[in-house]
């Protein structure tokens, strides 16, 4: 079986994405400690057959298996931090996507209550049109027009403030992405 250097162990590293990366390292990892029990049991049928074995042989066999030990502990303790990274970006994502729900949420109220408004001026006016053509000026349906519309006016600012809350979100969601995508580069 091939050693991998560090050298080795760090372009596996930087060629692939972490996800590929995790199972590359895996697989690896399965496949040194396969090596690593076969060397162990050649290395103990090899002691039991032949008492008195090759000392050089015996003992470069017990550094191959020293260096594999060295490799292994290398690929698990790098398992551990990429799970670690992978589970930091987890949670970061998560907490971005349940800040974007509340924000949809807070838009999709403040639409409603838009729409709401909107239909009250629309009943408003249509009411203040019917006194009109009669030839009755009712200052109360002229108030409560006012006040419809105000309400609209109002509404539709809060939509104002909810979008450019959102988009600011967002924008500051990227902006901490590409920071944290930098630090890693």
């Amino acid at each position: 079986m091939q050693q991998l250097d560090s050298f080795q162990l760090r372009r596996i590293g930087k060629n692939q994405s972490g996800t590929e990366r995790m199972s590359d390292i895996d697989g690896l990892e399965r496949r040194i400690t396969a090596a690593l029990e076969r060397i162990g049991k050649s290395v103990d049928g090899f002691e039991a057959s032949s008492g008195g074995a090759d000392p050089e042989e015996l003992a470069a066999l017990k550094a191959a298996l020293e260096d594999e030990k060295l490799v292994t502990a290398q690929l698990e303790e790098r398992t551990k931090k990429l799970h670690a990274q992978l589970d930091t970006k987890s949670t970061g994502l998560a907490e971005e996507l349940e800040a974007q729900r509340m924000a949809t949420a807070k838009l999709d109220m403040e639409m409603q209550r838009m729409r709401a408004a909107n239909e009250q001026l629309r009943t408003s006016n249509a009411a203040l049109r019917e006194a009109n053509e009669k030839g009755v000026g009712e200052p109360h349906l002229i108030n409560k027009a006012m006040l419809a519309e105000l309400e609209g006016l109002r509404a539709a600012r809060a939509v104002d403030v909810a979008e450019t809350g959102a988009i600011v979100d967002t924008i500051g969601a990227l902006l901490s992405h590409a920071a944290t995508t930098e630090e890693q580069a």
